[in-house]
């Protein structure tokens, strides 16, 4: 059985939701970013039990197909995000179509109705989240995180950091409130 989960954006989520599977006494066998696979059929007072737990944990079931395709979308970008392996010709809509065998602009339809903002729009803040993080911890200089993720330059990844944020990226590391938000809030 594939019960489909909403806000799980790391590891550490993986983590949780496991662990209240393990708590309710649930045998899983396997979970991933977004998905849990149980062995066996779940009665519906256990499935309600957890649904407390996963909400009070911030997590939520889902159950329609449309929120269930958006949370891998979500979960597609956001590790490809945290890959730091994007090539300056990288091509969302291929990205997604190919992982999902699904059309690109059905795929932007349906994400752009339950969320209220463009896969384009989410896909940018989820770079910029990922620019804010790599700047406050300087492992890398602006150039290299801009090859990382797939700026053709780095004034293309100052001007839509400063889009977004209202800050250049050395403004932004200046400041004493950075302003990151979580990534499932995204």
């Amino acid at each position: 059985m594939t019960i489909f989960i909403k806000n799980m954006v790391c590891n550490r989520c993986i983590s949780a939701v496991e662990d209240i599977f393990t708590k309710a006494d649930v045998k899983i066998s396997s979970v991933i970013l977004g998905e849990v696979e149980t062995e066996t059929e779940i009665s519906a007072d256990k499935m309600k039990s957890i649904e407390k737990e996963l909400l009070e944990t911030g997590f939520e079931r889902i159950m329609d197909s449309a929120h269930q395709l958006v949370e891998k979308i979500k979960n597609l970008i956001i590790v490809k995000v945290s890959e730091l392996d994007i090539a300056d010709n990288f091509l969302l809509s291929e990205f997604l179509s190919s992982k999902l065998h699904k059309d690109y602009s059905a795929l932007s339809k349906t994400f752009s109705q339950n969320e209220n903002i463009t896969l384009e729009q989410f896909f940018i803040l989820q770079k910029i989240e990922k620019v804010k993080e790599l700047l406050l911890y300087n492992e890398f200089n602006l150039t290299e995180i801009a090859g990382k993720l797939g700026y053709k330059s780095v004034q293309h990844l100052s001007t839509q950091f400063r889009n977004s944020t209202g800050f250049t990226p050395t403004e932004f590391k200046k400041l004493k409130d950075h302003h990151r938000k979580p990534l499932d809030n995204l």
